[in-house]
């Protein structure tokens, strides 16, 4: 089956805005940090300062301006006998974690989410390297879906 074949349901859109205060946050307290120059010399002696703290915010702009065309770009797909989750716009990346594999379904909420009505369903099994997490999903599609996949998990590990 290509990719091409798979009926992708995209996470929500709510999701860019969790990512963008996020990014936002994190991006602040490195604009905050190159300012230090800034703060000890002085804003008048120190040009370079200025070019360094206006390069920061520029590239912290960059990232967070990219945030929906990689919200955009996540999705996941039920199938027969696995579910399928993709990520990424230039290093792409897609798993197939077979429900008879599954170990632990997780639905996790920072406070963010929490005050969006998000979740993320996480996905564990015995490879250390196939965790998934399914960000952006609203609450009760994640627990509705967590509910789904465990009770797959039980039918094909009792086929075993």
């Amino acid at each position: 089956m290509s990719d091409n074949d798979l009926q992708w349901r995209g996470i929500s859109p709510r999701y860019r805005t969790e990512l963008m205060v996020i990014t936002g946050i994190a991006w602040l307290v490195i604009l905050a940090a190159s300012s230090l120059p800034l703060w000890i010399v002085g804003p008048g002696d120190f040009v370079s300062g200025w070019f360094i703290v206006s390069a920061v915010a520029l590239v912290g702009l960059g990232v967070i301006g990219f945030i929906p065309r990689r919200v955009r770009a996540m999705g996941y797909d039920l199938r027969e006998d696995d579910i399928v989750f993709r990520r990424g716009v230039f290093f792409q990346r897609i798993v197939a974690v077979p429900y008879g594999r599954l170990q632990l379904v997780d639905v996790g909420r920072g406070p963010i989410a929490r005050a969006l009505g998000l979740a993320q369903l996480s996905l564990v099994t015995a490879a250390a390297s196939s965790g998934v997490s399914i960000p952006g999903l609203p609450l009760a599609a994640a627990d509705e879906l967590r509910d789904h996949l465990i009770a797959l998990a039980e039918t094909r590990r009792a086929g075993l």
